[in-house]
């Protein structure tokens, strides 16, 4: 029998057992359970109909982040379920307008994500956490409200899939290039109910804040989650929080793990990538665009792309360069801390001179919610991690995916090209 992966050990920890196989069944201790604005509601009655008391304040997070600053009366309305509830269990980790941000931002921002956790959320882009050596995995509400209820989740363990990413990546080649680039090389279904466990030389040399945005999208192949073993990168990534070894456990996988299969890819032959409407697995590389592809709107942002290193590369592109007319960019930082390094950097300055509008941080277009909603027939170039049929707005729309740089080059043109188009 073969050792474990990283995932597998940190589920085996977590529920008392030496080891584990794919397949088993286990109850196991949640280290961080939260949920945001939609989501919420759903757990919060589950919890207040079983008629008891948080397993844990300290280890529950409600996050008012989709429809905030509140867009209308039934926004409002949830989010005033999740201000009482905090109120009533005097819940720590609440962020109010003003502070909050998107909670898979804002979570590892603020030091509440480290090496070794599980971790379960009612969205299902909690997977990127992973990308901090963390089990995170996305559940439906009443799922988190029992997590909420009793500090444990049933899992199944997943099988796991080794992606080894090899070579120098191409100049604008970012993490965002790469998963887009896998998910079309696997498929939407291509992860199923597995963790995809990414490694390799290219992502050693990825920033934290890259591995966050390959991680966030795991579930768009349809993985149960990503994960990177941590390194140098990741410990300094939480030095830089105050977290020191020793506040966490590092698990690694064995060198005789087994996996379902393993991927390797060569990075330095990826160019920018584009996910072609209406699938993220839907991907080619730009330069097989083989005609124009004109846009009304661009959106910057996300959960996905909306760190201050995303708001440096968009500003790199536009840069003494102006949005073209007739076209709507948006730029969404994704917390306040994003937003306040991006003023000191002088960041909004240069999109406000190219004829941006920026929001406080929300994830208003990404869902549809608002700040940016689609009519019919418009395209959208995006850098969140969806596509589908009516996603940002209109079901008769298209949205394409993409980099910050590839979006605010699009931006620019006025049609969807290489940033080195529009670079001066």
């Amino acid at each position: 029998m073969g050792g474990m992966t990283i995932s597998q050990k940190i589920l085996a920890a977590k529920s008392g057992n030496s080891s584990l196989r794919a397949g088993d069944i286990v109850l196991a201790d949640v280290d961080l359970a939260f949920a945001n604005d939609i989501t919420a509601p759903i757990s919060i009655d589950f919890v207040k109909r079983l008629g008891v008391d948080v397993f844990d304040r300290g280890k529950i997070a409600l996050i008012p982040d989709h429809f905030t600053p509140n867009k209308d009366i039934n926004s409002a309305n949830q989010c005033k379920i999740m201000r009482d509830f905090v109120k009533e269990r005097d819940l720590p980790l609440y962020w109010e307008s003003g502070e909050v941000g998107i909670e898979h931002a804002l979570l590892p921002e603020q030091g509440y994500i480290k090496p070794g956790m599980l971790i379960v959320g009612a969205d299902s882009h909690t997977c990127t956490h992973g990308a901090l050596g963390s089990f995170a995995t996305g559940m439906g509400s009443t799922d988190v409200g029992f997590a909420f209820a009793t500090g444990k989740s049933w899992f199944r363990v997943p099988e796991s899939i080794k992606f080894v990413y090899k070579g120098k990546r191409n100049r604008w080649v970012v993490g965002k290039d790469l998963i887009l680039y896998t998910i079309g090389k696997i498929s939407v279904a291509g992860a199923l109910y597995k963790s995809m466990e990414f490694s390799g030389e290219a992502i050693r040399e990825l920033s934290m804040e890259d591995r966050l945005t390959m991680c966030n999208m795991a579930v768009e192949a349809g993985a149960k989650n990503g994960i990177v073993e941590p390194d140098e990168i990741t410990i300094k990534y939480l030095e830089e929080r105050g977290i020191k070894e020793g506040d966490y456990t590092i698990f690694r996988s064995d060198d005789d793990a087994e996996y379902s299969d393993i991927i390797d890819i060569d990075v330095s032959q990826i160019e920018p990538q584009i996910a072609f409407p209406h699938l993220p697995s839907n991907t080619k590389g730009i330069s097989q665009i083989e005609r124009d592809i004109k846009i009304d709107q661009a959106f910057i942002g996300s959960c996905t792309n909306g760190r201050i290193s995303d708001l440096r590369e968009a500003a790199r592109v536009l840069k003494g360069n102006k949005v073209a007319k007739y076209v709507r960019l948006i730029i969404i930082p994704a917390t306040v801390e994003v937003y306040k390094q991006a003023l000191k950097e002088g960041l909004f300055d240069i999109f406000l001179e190219a004829g941006a509008v920026i929001s406080t941080p929300t994830c208003g277009p990404c869902l549809g919610g608002y700040m940016g909603i689609l009519a019919d027939g418009e395209v959208c170039i995006s850098t969140s991690n969806r596509n589908f049929v009516g996603r940002m707005g209109s079901k008769k729309a298209y949205v394409y995916l993409s980099s910050p740089a590839v979006a605010a080059a699009s931006a620019v043109a006025g049609k969807i090209v290489h940033p080195d188009e529009v670079v001066k």
